[in-house]
């Protein structure tokens, strides 16, 4: 465990909007320093479990601490916040200067210190020459620069981040998933993104909370979260995924055998699980780019081989998504391309690791 300071902590927290429940009771606890991703589709309760942090909304029940503090009563103005929203909310009639200088200004700092932080401030975004711009003077991610310079100018508590990044356009937006990490690194400042896109959340994150209906599925690294999906839910949504259903057929320690109708066996590795028994019923999970197409099979002794035919070929530049048949399976498969991918209609020797099946109770 940890003993880093929790800034911020989620006791209960509850939000109903009438008969309607957004946010299921949750608990989460953020350390200091650390860049925590809440991570779902669009109606998760991501969005609003942030604009209950934020004082932008109200719990129904529970309590919000913000460095051992409770926070439910507390306006948005006196809680030290710094926020990115979605569309920057720029002024657009003051300067890059008079924008960033706003939470100073409000906080009644003197015109010297403020003249400094926000020159700082500027710098860290790596856009000192353009205090004297407009908002319309300005790129699509300059402006994002911009609104992250006014959120860390007020050295804020916590810093929050909704959806960021989604205005830009694919390349600019990898690139300022790059610099807001390590402007965030830099900085050392507790911070808590929201996001649906799964690559921004195992790209930038230190912990991952999935959420699904208002309750969180599952939270951990990104490693983690990844590897080791707990549901068939965090599997399809992080990631391409194969599940399939089987039996155990053989058992010896952590090494099982699952029967698969239609596809064989499979052979899997339950170390970290609870080993299930023989003729248990269970859910597999195989990542799209655990599995090894070759033309032949490998010596691999612990592998499990089977036969399939390429149906589709999707060409994605240094690798291929192909669709697989393997019996009366379809499966999904990413390999990285070495010379060339292989062809619609190839015969291929299907290959999987034990320790790359992941085990799941059938829900």
């Amino acid at each position: 465990m940890s003993d880093r300071e929790q800034v911020v902590e989620l006791s209960g927290v509850v939000k109903r909007y009438g008969n309607f429940t957004a946010v299921e009771p949750m608990n989460l606890a953020v350390e200091a320093g650390a860049f925590v991703t809440l991570l779902g589709p669009s109606g998760c309760g991501k969005t609003t479990t942030l604009r209950m942090v934020a004082g932008l909304a109200a719990p129904s029940a529970g309590d919000i601490l913000i460095k051992g503090a409770r926070v439910n009563d507390v306006p948005i103005h006196k809680r030290n916040l710094g926020i990115v929203f979605q569309n920057y909310a720029l002024f657009p009639h003051k300067t890059v200067f008079d924008n960033v200088a706003f939470g100073l200004k409000y906080r009644k700092a003197a015109k010297a210190q403020i003249a400094e932080r926000v020159s700082r401030a500027l710098d860290l975004v790596q856009l000192p020459q353009m205090a004297d711009r407009f908002p319309n003077q300005l790129s699509g991610g300059q402006q994002q620069r911009i609104a992250l310079a006014r959120a860390i100018v007020v050295e804020p508590d916590v810093l929050l981040l909704d959806e960021p990044l989604s205005a830009l356009d694919a390349n600019l937006r990898e690139g300022m998933r790059v610099e807001l990490k390590k402007i965030q690194h830099q900085l050392g400042i507790t911070t808590i993104f929201v996001t649906h896109d799964q690559s921004e959340a195992l790209a930038m994150s230190d912990k991952i909370i999935v959420m699904n209906q208002g309750r969180i599925e599952q939270e951990g690294s990104p490693e983690d979260v990844y590897t080791r999906p707990r549901s068939e839910f965090v599997a399809r949504f992080l990631g391409n995924s194969n599940l399939l259903d089987g039996q155990v057929t053989a058992r010896d320690g952590n090494a099982l055998r699952i029967a698969v109708e239609g596809l064989g066996e499979i052979q899997a590795d339950s170390e970290g699980t609870e080993a299930p028994q023989n003729g248990a019923r269970l859910r597999l999970v195989v990542r799209a780019e655990k599995i090894r197409l070759s033309s032949t099979p490998q010596d691999k002794t612990d592998a499990t081989r089977l036969t399939g035919r390429i149906e589709t070929v999707d060409y994605q530049g240094q690798s291929a998504r192909y669709f697989v048949t393997v019996g009366t399976h379809s499966l999904q498969v990413i390999n990285p391309i070495d010379r060339r991918p292989f062809g619609q209609g190839a015969e291929v020797s299907v290959e999987i690791r034990p320790r790359d099946v992941v085990l799941l109770k059938p829900e």
